[in-house]
């Protein structure tokens, strides 16, 4: 039986939803989006099945309709399609990552042929748009939901179902829990990310030089504020009381720290130190969340042509998986380092062990 699924927002997220969705032949997948190149690409490149050039008209051919837009726009969707004299049952559910807002605005519809079941399927990449969309971007990624208005166990199996090619690891949170830790992992430190890029900028106007020293520790840490402003201006301003509340705990938090580099207690800053060292080091352990339990190897690398794929092919020849790679220091002429991520402690053994033998100096986080 053929089910048709309206995604509405062909971005990143909307487009590898749709691109996932696809890959099961019972599925028919319209996109729409305010953005025609948006959706001639995703047609083009069979991301979708066809094209909708009015939100109104493809939602009433939908069993299925997910909202890829930004949190407001999602939010007037919503509003557009409790008037819609639906002929059918619709399960309609969204992507976006502030759940408060949306589920209040889901519980004010009146449409008994709509169910809505909020979602946030917890990945992303540094790329933007429909060109970057990947149906494995979700892989393994936890994928939020939040019944709410007409939600059941079965209608959630239902959109469960759709998603299956996703792939993705489903957890059922109320909207308040969602927010408050997606406020603590993800909204919050994007905004001390980029409160450190204006830092940084203020400081450039005493030592022009500064920009040629931000080296890997500063560009991994302020990665996230080149990021789309005005979507996550929207994530904010959704967020806003948790992002208060959060700001109020760093400012006390930074009180203590500046407290310990004044008093320069040794002791007591090794302590804070260790403390956070053993709490990063151990996310993602233990079923511990989002971030994978992977196994970090460093190796020196000289800056010369195929270095990488020496190591990277050393590792092939045995069969040892690498879940991600990261050139943390590459400067010309000088050594690197190169950061391997593996995905248990044996595969770590090993790499370590054979990489040792040809002449590799490694390092392993412990």
């Amino acid at each position: 039986m053929t089910r048709t699924i309206l995604v509405a927002g062909l971005g990143l997220i909307g487009g590898s939803l749709a691109k996932g969705i696809a890959k099961a032949e019972e599925n028919h997948v319209i996109g729409f989006d305010v953005n025609a190149e948006s959706t001639a690409y995703a047609r083009a490149s069979g991301i979708i099945d066809e094209v909708a050039t009015e939100f109104t008209e493809a939602a009433q051919q939908a069993d299925f309709i997910i909202l890829a837009a930004p949190i407001s726009e999602t939010i007037r969707l919503l509003e557009k399609l409790d008037a819609i004299p639906f002929k059918r049952e619709v399960i309609v559910s969204d992507v976006s990552s502030v759940k408060s807002t949306i589920i209040h605005a889901a519980n004010k519809l009146t449409n008994q042929h709509m169910t809505f079941i909020g979602g946030h399927p917890m990945a992303g990449s540094h790329k933007k748009g429909v060109q970057a969309a990947k149906s494995h971007l979700f892989e393994n990624a936890i994928y939020v939901l939040t019944p709410a208005f007409r939600s059941s166990s079965a209608k959630i199996d239902a959109l469960k179902d759709v998603l299956i090619n996703t792939k993705s690891n489903f957890i059922i949170l109320n909207p308040n829990e969602h927010d408050e830790m997606t406020g603590v992992v993800s909204h919050f430190p994007h905004l001390i990310a980029s409160s450190l890029v204006h830092q940084a900028k203020k400081w450039e106007d005493t030592h022009a030089f500064l920009p040629n020293l931000a080296a890997g520790g500063f560009r991994d840490i302020t990665r996230i504020a080149s990021s789309n402003p005005e979507l996550w201006q929207d994530i904010f301003y959704h967020n806003r009381d948790k992002m208060s509340q959060l700001l109020d705990e760093w400012i006390k938090e930074m009180q203590f720290v500046k407290q310990l580099v004044d008093e320069n207690s040794k002791a007591d800053m090794i302590e804070y130190l260790h403390l956070a060292k053993v709490y990063r080091d151990g996310l993602g352990k233990a079923d511990k969340g989002a971030i994978p339990a992977f196994y970090d190897l460093f190796i020196d690398i000289r800056d010369q042509t195929g270095a990488i794929a020496s190591v990277t092919q050393l590792l092939a020849d045995k069969q040892i998986s690498i879940n991600n790679i990261q050139i943390l220091e590459m400067r010309e002429g000088i050594t690197g380092v190169l950061r391997l991520s593996l995905p248990t402690k044996q595969a770590l053994k090993e790499s370590s062990k054979l990489l040792q033998s040809y002449g590799y100096e490694i390092m392993i986080q412990r």
